[in-house]
Parts: structure tokens; C-alpha cells; sequence
């Protein structure tokens, strides 16, 4: 190999050690250092968001900025998941009623969970094992590579109880296209955002025998996906062996 050749791996590795630093910073910025910066110099802007009532006047004080504003939470919540997402679905049915509060719902998952997966599939998955854990982050990227990768993206968001703060991310440095798992990925949010959005548009309709109604089978759906999780594990599990073997 010649002198010049030498010098020009020598500055490829230099420039590929910078962009992996690049990398590990950023990620290190939005999924480590945001979070504490709100939490250590914006704690009482956390504060704020303790109850539903808190909720609806910090978006009602901005009036029609409180869209994009609302959009952005989502968009925080998915990317970094500092604040709790339920409360907001439910403040925002409250104040914008069904249809525009779902539009505006899945206006920021649909950013957020795009962000997520644009992160990890430019960062790559030796990065995103730093933040949740190798063997973790390998799991789902197993079950997304495997052919019913599709009902599993569909059945990690639709059911309560799965974590999905990672799914996103894992979906990036998997196999999976970005189009479906940006559609599935949607609808199995739909009706758990659904039934939020619409309790909080009773409870501004006063409308509360029928939200206790649907409270309670939000509750049940909950906690029997809770109690059965493991199994609901364990047969993706066993769907994906049967296919792969």
C-alpha cells in the first residue's frame, strides 16, 4: 500500500471516529440530556402537569397556540418520554373535542414515532443498545425481523401494558420499512388515544355516566392485558419459533 494510500485510510478512520463520536453525543443529548435539563432547570414546569385540571389551564392559557403546543408534547413524550401522554390525550378531548383532538393526536405520534425511528436507523443499533440495553433492544429486533413482524408492531401499540418507548427505535435499526411501521404503529395507537380523546370530551359535555362507562372498560382492558402480559409474550414468542424453524 503507498504513502498516499495509508494517508487516506488514516483520515477515513479519523473522520469515521468523529461521526461515531457525532452520534453518540447527539443521542446522548436527546435521550439523556433533555430529560434532565427539564427536570433540573425546568422542574416546575414538570410540576404543572400533576393533575388533568393542571393540564387544561397550561394549554388553555395559550388558547390557539395551544395546537402546536399540544402537537409538541406528543412529539416530546414519544421521543423521550419524560410526560405522561395519557393525561394529555384526555385534556385534549376536553378542549378540542373528538375528531380535532385525535387529528392532532396522531399529528404528534406520527412525528414522534418518525423521529425515533429516523434517529435509530442513522445512528445505528450499537447505539441504541447503549440506552436500552443489548439483549433487550435484540429482542425486538428479532420479533420485527421475523414475518409477523406486522401483528407484533400492531399488537406492541394496541395493547397496554407492552413498553413502546423502545419499539420505535428498535423498528429503526431493524429490517422493517418505515411506511408500514409508521401505519401499524398508528393504528394500534388509535384506540387506546381514541378512548382517552373521548372521555375527556364527555367530561367537558358533562356527559359522565357515559365516561364512567368507558373508563371502567378502559380499566378492565387494562388490567386484564396487564395480568396476561406474559402470556400475550410468550405466544408472539412462540408464533415467531414456529415460523422461523
Amino acid at each position: 500500500m503507498s504513502i498516499e494510500n495509508l494517508k487516506e485510510e488514516k483520515a477515513k478512520d479519523k473522520k469515521n471516529v468523529l461521526v461515531s463520536t457525532l452520534k453518540i453525543l447527539l443521542l446522548v443529548v436527546i435521550v439523556v440530556g433533555l430529560p434532565v435539563y427539564i427536570y433540573i432547570f425546568h422542574g416546575e414546569w414538570l410540576s404543572q402537569f400533576k393533575s388533568f385540571d393542571d393540564i387544561i389551564a397550561y394549554l388553555q392559557s395559550y388558547k390557539v397556540e395551544s395546537i402546536p403546543i399540544y402537537i409538541g408534547i406528543q412529539v416530546v413524550q414519544i421521543v423521550i418520554s419524560v410526560i405522561p401522554g395519557q393525561f394529555f390525550n384526555l385534556a385534549a378531548g376536553y378542549l378540542y373535542t373528538f375528531f380535532p383532538a385525535l387529528l392532532f393526536s396522531l399529528t404528534g405520534a406520527f412525528l414522534g414515532t418518525l423521529i425515533s425511528f429516523m434517529l435509530a436507523r442513522w445512528l445505528g443499533s450499537d447505539f441504541v443498545h447503549l440506552f436500552f440495553g443489548k439483549q433487550k433492544t435484540q429482542d425486538y429486533v428479532k420479533k420485527l425481523n421475523s414475518k409477523r413482524a406486522y401483528t407484533i408492531v400492531f399488537l406492541i401499540y394496541l395493547i397496554p401494558g407492552i413498553p413502546k418507548d423502545i419499539a420505535s427505535y428498535a423498528a429503526g435499526v431493524s429490517e422493517m420499512k418505515l411506511k408500514p411501521f409508521m401505519l401499524l404503529s398508528l393504528i394500534g395507537r388509535m384506540p387506546g388515544m381514541m378512548g382517552s380523546i373521548m372521555i375527556g370530551s364527555m367530561w367537558n359535555k358533562g356527559e359522565y355516566i357515559g365516561m364512567v362507562v368507558l373508563a371502567v372498560l378502559a380499566v378492565v382492558a387494562f388490567c386484564l392485558c396487564i395480568i396476561f402480559r406474559k402470556r400475550i409474550n410468550a405466544f408472539l414468542d412462540k408464533a415467531y419459533d414456529k415460523i422461523s424453524h
